[in-house]
């Protein structure tokens, strides 16, 4: 409980506000570069619900043409032709989502969590707050990402999220960032089917 309420935010800052530092020349070239090579703005922005089910505006580089409809990328059956040449490349890296540095700063998400939802995603978000896992902040990546992401079913997401507020720890925020960078490092996305993997940690672990 103490993790959860105070020593998880102060990690999150620790590492967040120096990598926005660090990261800001980078960041600066990328959004240049999404500028020049496509029509449009330079950060996508899309409100999304997080704690307590409360919206908020989520920042993400834009890897999407303009004429791209405004739905969940599961319900595409043709995204690649939205997605411009460079935003190809970014997704592929998981840079786009670089921005939401700044909104883990500013309070709205965490690292670690489940995946902010636009309402789009009504039913996940539902059970959700039936389940209570809107009682924690979302995050950049969670249980459900490294579980498989948009190839499971809106029960299982919302379960793996429900499972990852009950058990909120320290242990677990460590495993599932290394599982996340290995992913990013594998170039496989978020969408590596490692179901079970973490289960025993789930129903052993315990606060700091």
């Amino acid at each position: 409980m103490f993790y959860k309420k105070f020593v998880k935010r102060i990690l999150d800052l620790l590492l967040a506000i120096p990598m926005f530092v660090v990261l800001l020349i980078p960041l600066t070239v990328i959004g240049l570069v999404i500028k020049l090579t496509s029509k449009g703005p330079i950060l996508f922005k899309q409100e999304r619900y997080g704690r307590n089910s409360k919206p908020f505006l989520l920042y993400k580089f834009r890897s999407m043409t303009n004429k791209a409809p405004v739905k969940a990328n599961s319900e595409f059956d043709d995204i690649a032709s939205y997605v411009t040449p460079f935003g190809m490349i970014v997704r592929r890296t998981s840079i786009d989502e670089l921005p939401q540095l700044w909104n883990i700063i500013k309070g709205d998400m965490s690292f670690i969590g489940p995946r902010p939802l636009a309402k789009t995603d009504s039913k996940v978000l539902s059970l959700r707050k039936h389940n209570g896992a809107d009682q924690v902040l979302p995050g950049i990546s969670g249980l459900a990402q490294v579980n498989g992401r948009n190839n499971l079913s809106d029960e299982d997401k919302a379960a793996y999220d429900a499972k990852y507020a009950a058990h909120l720890c320290f242990r677990i925020d460590m495993l599932l960032t290394v599982e996340t960078f290995v992913s990013v490092m594998k170039r496989d996305g978020i969408f590596k089917e490692v179901a079970a993997k973490h289960e025993d940690h789930l129903e052993e672990t315990h606060d700091l």
